[in-house]
């Protein structure tokens, strides 16, 4: 490690990139055609005369600054009309065979050559819109954000918009055609604008990948470097009033054992999702009686961590066009229809010879809107706002048959607001308040927020920061208000081969941002150091190489109960990346733990834990995903010293394998084997932690199966198990000092053997553009018990063996945008 580090150091201030100080933006003079276009991806129509010819293509990866081989030449034509923007030209393949082509469904990579345009249409080098089209015809679009050390930027690939294109492959490679309609991006009202642009090709096969203005990849940034289309004279932007209605139906199947409940209940609903231009700039996005019930089911795990666990968002109005809403870390969209946030009342209320019937486990969303966009000065306003409905659980008393009614969560409006400035070189500041409002008793929780982000005219250097506070209101008197504070602070040189950070995070021990965001504890100092070096010009056996150094310190803000120490813990490591000539990536990295406070496993306030000295190494390796075989595996082992001879290994390993253009598999197996853990059991009637000393084996299997008929259509299948079985061996109370008592006599079984099996089947088809016809079944079973059981395929079957939830259900959305139906009105 230390002659790892030594290599970098001196070469600390240097920054070297070949390509560094010799770039120059390219520029292309905007064209205008009145002549028609039809979007059948073949260039034949005589308004293809009038527009920009580019070419001259430069490599960015795995050459840096490699022009383009004349037989994979890449030709394109850029004009513009008045209702929208025309992009086409043809990507030359010496070998058609050598074109990587596979349909995975819209917005997905999958093993595909592909070819994109990028328009920064405020030339503020931070926002940015991106189309792209593969060889079969499929369609990629995203918003582009920065993103410091990654050479793309953020893509947030959830923001979808609606436009034509289309591809055909012939002897010389393939060609396309792209129409993107005003109303598919943002842009001002001036009269004469010039837009920042660049155009990006990739060949899976070889992994060359060039762009039309070229790519510095040890230059910060991807928008930084873009070129421009200047004299965009005389476009307005268009009304934008966009529509999609929903139809749906559900059949659900309820397994129960009581003969006068059904197993079987129907819905049908209806309901609409709207997307109004407010101004040139300006979206109002809207969703009315919304239907999230052909989400993706989330992966559920057994959570032995006194954490909350984090799941992804699959639905789509809380991901589309949300970057804005992201900013500072304060919005966890799961927070909206998440769990109520009375639900354990309903228990804890019980009377004698009552029983609770139902207790929704999530609240139900009424509405959602937002409004997001940028003015032309580079103000970036962002406005979320949902409601949704009160929930109550319904309790029985078993002897009269009477029912009533608890409160588990109120009716509660959600509020996101953020101002984002954008500045001179790449640079920003940032305003973000989030609250929550609750009727009744409930309390309120408000945060705001101030960022900043500055970077040198060379875009070298970065300054961050921010600062928040949090507040929370009591509705009722025995209860009083709380503020608390955090800030941020950073600093990082982010171009040049050499880039390090440096960073303090501090919260104070009344600060949260729960109630919206996703935040697991208060009252730290935190500090982390960054330093990494990367190779990416290729040599005798690499393309680029990668390394990296990290280290953290993480200390309490405040003393907790008598005990004096505020350290908590340590971390130190290594990283290093590669990928060799063959296009396969591998890496290898370690680690070393010193000894931690851990002050939340106890689960008690005023507690702590002791825990030893631990190292951690593995390696993981990732094939060349263009070949039809491809694997993508791990292995870590973390080993803990003189500590309770503790370990533990993890193990992932997928595969996939495509069959054809239409058909592949995946599988991928997660292994978390724990032979001797240590952690938190219970709480022992006299106040006391008990921990355990224990076995924890998980796996997680996932089966993902994809055929796609066409373009536009296709069926998918997903099913998962996840199995976790806790085998305690022998107990401890934890003592004051915070090390560990042997405790005998513990005669309650704390085995636990948890199961999740999900089936998500999708059959989409969108039969218009932006139209879709979407059929789901789904099917959800659990299996908890005490019986720790280690053989895998016992719980397995099971698990099948339990009674399970069906939904089956067909949904419907129709796209109507104003501008398409002004014409048939217009031709009618």
């Amino acid at each position: 490690m230390k002659k790892l580090l030594l290599l970098t150091l001196p070469l600390a201030f240097i920054g070297y990139s070949p390509l560094y100080a010799q770039i120059t933006p390219k520029r292309i003079e905007a064209r205008r055609t009145n002549k028609p276009v039809v979007i059948d991806g073949r260039l034949n129509e005589a308004a293809w005369q009038d527009a920009s010819l580019l070419d001259d293509y430069t490599e960015f990866r795995p050459v840096v600054g490699r022009k383009e081989e004349l037989e994979n030449r890449t030709e394109t034509f850029l004009m513009y009309t008045d209702a929208g923007i025309y992009f086409g030209g043809t990507c030359y393949e010496k070998d058609i065979k050598n074109i990587s082509k596979e349909l995975v469904g819209r917005d997905g990579f999958g093993a595909n050559d592909y070819i994109g345009i990028i328009f920064d249409t405020y030339n503020d080098k931070l926002n940015g819109f991106e189309y792209f089209v593969t060889p079969l015809g499929e369609q990629w679009d995203a918003k582009m954000t920065p993103n410091t050390n990654d050479d793309n930027g953020g893509e947030d690939f959830s923001w979808n918009a609606v436009w034509e294109s289309a591809v055909i492959i012939h002897d010389k490679g393939w060609s396309f055609e792209i129409f993107l309609p005003y109303a598919a991006i943002r842009f001002s009202k001036d009269k004469l604008q010039d837009w920042g642009l660049n155009i990006t090709r990739r060949r899976r096969k070889t992994e060359q990948q060039n762009t039309w203005s070229a790519i510095d990849p040890n230059v910060n940034g991807f928008l930084t470097q873009e070129g421009l289309w200047t004299g965009i004279a005389d476009i307005k932007p268009p009304i934008r009033l966009q529509l999609s209605p929903y139809f749906s139906v559900y059949a659900n199947h309820f397994p129960t054992n009581q003969a006068d409940q059904k197993n079987w209940t129907n819905q049908v609903s209806g309901g609409l999702d709207l997307k109004l231009g407010l101004s040139q700039a300006f979206t109002l996005d809207a969703t009315l009686i919304p239907d999230f019930g052909q989400v993706q089911s989330d992966n559920r795990v057994l959570n032995l961590t006194p954490f909350e666990v984090k799941f992804n968002e699959n639905r789509s109005f809380f991901t589309e066009g949300t970057e804005l809403f992201n900013k500072g870390n304060l919005f966890y969209s799961r927070r909206i229809g998440g769990a109520p946030i009375n639900f354990g009342e309903a228990y804890s209320g019980l009377k004698p010879y009552e029983q609770v019937l139902t207790n929704p486990t999530e609240s139900k969303l009424i509405n959602a809107s937002k409004v997001s966009g940028r003015m032309k000065g580079g103000l970036g306003i962002g406005i979320l706002n949902a409601v949704t409905r009160p929930q109550y659980a319904i309790i029985e008393n078993t002897e009269t048959g009477e029912t009533r009614k608890v409160e588990t969560d109120p009716t509660t409006n959600y509020n996101i607001l953020v101002l984002d400035q954008t500045l001179k070189h790449n640079s920003s500041v940032s305003f973000i308040n989030t609250s929550v409002l609750r009727g009744n008793n409930n309390y309120n929780a408000n945060v705001s927020s101030g960022m900043f982000s500055f970077f040198d005219k060379k875009n070298t250097y970065n300054w961050t920061g921010s600062v928040a506070i949090s507040n929370l209101t009591y509705k009722v008197p025995d209860k009083k208000h709380s503020t608390g504070y955090s800030h941020s602070f950073g600093f990082a040189k982010t171009s040049g081969r050499f880039n390090f950070s440096l960073s303090q995070q501090l919260t104070d021990t009344k600060f949260t941002s729960n109630d919206l965001g996703y935040f697991t504890n208060n009252n730290f100092i935190n500090h982390a150091l960054y330093l990494g070096y990367r190779y990416t010009e290729p040599k005798k056996w690499y393309n680029r190489l990668f390394y990296n150094f990290n280290a953290t310190l993480s200390s309490l803000f405040s003393p907790i109960g008598n005990i004096e120490s505020k350290y908590q813990q340590s971390n130190f490591a290594l990283n290093i990346n590669a990928q060799n000539k063959k296009l396969h990536w591998f890496g290898v990295f370690a680690q070393f733990t010193p000894k931690q406070n851990d002050f939340y496993e106890p689960r008690i306030s005023g507690k702590v834990f002791k825990r030893g000295n631990s190292v951690m190494a593995g390696a993981w390796i990732e094939s060349n995903y263009a070949k039809k075989y491809s694997v993508n595996a791990e292995v870590a082992e973390r080993v803990f010293l003189n500590f309770y001879d503790l370990s533990g290994t993890d193990l992932f390993f997928a595969q996939t394998y495509r069959f054809n253009s239409k058909f592949s598999i995946r599988h991928s197996v997660n292994y978390q084997l724990r032979p001797t853990g240590l952690g938190f059991a219970t709480i022992l009637t006299d106040g006391t932690p008990l921990f355990a000393l224990r076995n924890v084996n998980s796996v997680d299997h996932i089966l993902f199966l994809k055929y796609n008929f066409t373009n536009k259509m296709g069926l998918t299948f997903r099913a998962r198990h996840y199995a976790s079985v806790v085998k305690p061996k022998s107990f401890f109370t934890l003592t004051d000092n915070g090390t560990l008592m042997p405790k005998s006599g513990i005669t309650e079984n704390l085995n636990r053997n948890v199961n999740f099996f999900n089936i998500d089947m999708v059959y989409t088809w969108q039969f218009a553009p932006g139209s879709f016809l979407n059929v789901v079944w789904k099917e959800a079973s659990v299996m908890d018990s005490d019986i720790a059981n280690n053989n895998y395929l016992d719980n397995l079957q099971n698990t099948l063996q339990t009674e399970q939830n069906n939904n089956f259900s067909l949904k419907v959305i129709y796209f109507l945008d104003y501008l398409q139906i002004k014409k048939l009105k217009k031709r009618a």
